[in-house]
């Protein structure tokens, strides 16, 4: 490695397996990972828990008035290998990837003030550098600067399978074709919503993973790095 501490964006469709490359990545950088998609999510899951969100209409006076009383941080857990989300101090990791969260979250994500206070949490949190942050508008909003920017996809059938798989593996009884749907929904709210869209920065590289496993696209990343003497 270089003394440079690179910023590396991640951006892309939900459910292609960010999270897992850039976790992946950063510990192989020896770099800090911000997952941007937890934070989003926490406060979907505030939102919830205060009766902000009812039969998917939100409150977003009640919202903006607490939005301050939100405080998420991370704490890696090397024994468990896992990158643990906290709300107010409370680990709400697992919480926060339930389905009722996923069917909520882009409604979320779409609302200006939520963006504009958690992307300024984001660049004081990467103002450093030596960081993977991933989520759908950091190379294009967060780092439109940063030195390495990614935007991965897959098809909608994979990653929903993928995201069955990883919610049938913890215990919860899942239906297919709602995850599918939801999705194809997030997809379509995440690409045509008014703050930061989802949309491929001009300078990102395209990873399209619907057919390599988590180590080849390690491998890839790694590769890009190295041609740009990142890594």
């Amino acid at each position: 490695m270089q003394d440079k501490k690179a910023i590396i964006a991640i951006d892309g469709h939900s459910s292609c397996g960010k999270s897992t490359v850039a976790k992946d990545l950063a510990k192989e950088l020896g770099f800090v990972y911000i997952d941007t998609g937890a934070m989003y999510r926490t406060v979907t899951l505030f939102a919830m828990r205060n009766k902000m969100i009812v039969d998917g209409k939100i409150d977003e006076v009640a919202l903006l008035q607490d939005l301050s009383d939100i405080n998420i941080s991370f704490k890696y857990q090397p024994e468990e290998k896992l990158n643990e989300t906290f709300l107010n101090g409370e680990s709400v990791e697992q919480q926060i990837r339930g389905l009722e969260v996923s069917n909520n979250v882009s409604a979320i994500s779409a609302i200006g003030f939520v963006r504009k206070r958690l992307v300024e949490l984001q660049q004081e949190m990467g103002k450093e550098g030596g960081i993977v942050m991933d989520g759908r508008d950091i190379g294009t909003v967060v780092f439109p600067d940063a030195d390495l920017k990614l935007f991965m996809t897959a098809s909608a059938e994979i990653r929903a399978q993928r995201r069955f798989d990883e919610l049938t593996t913890k215990g919860e009884a899942v239906d297919f074709n709602a995850i599918l749907e939801n999705v194809k929904q997030r997809d379509h709210i995440d690409s045509t919503r008014e703050e930061s869209p989802l949309m491929q920065a001009e300078d990102a590289v395209v990873l399209d993973n619907s057919h390599i496993n988590k180590e080849e696209q390690l491998e890839w990343i790694i590769n890009v790095l190295k041609e740009r003497n990142l890594a």
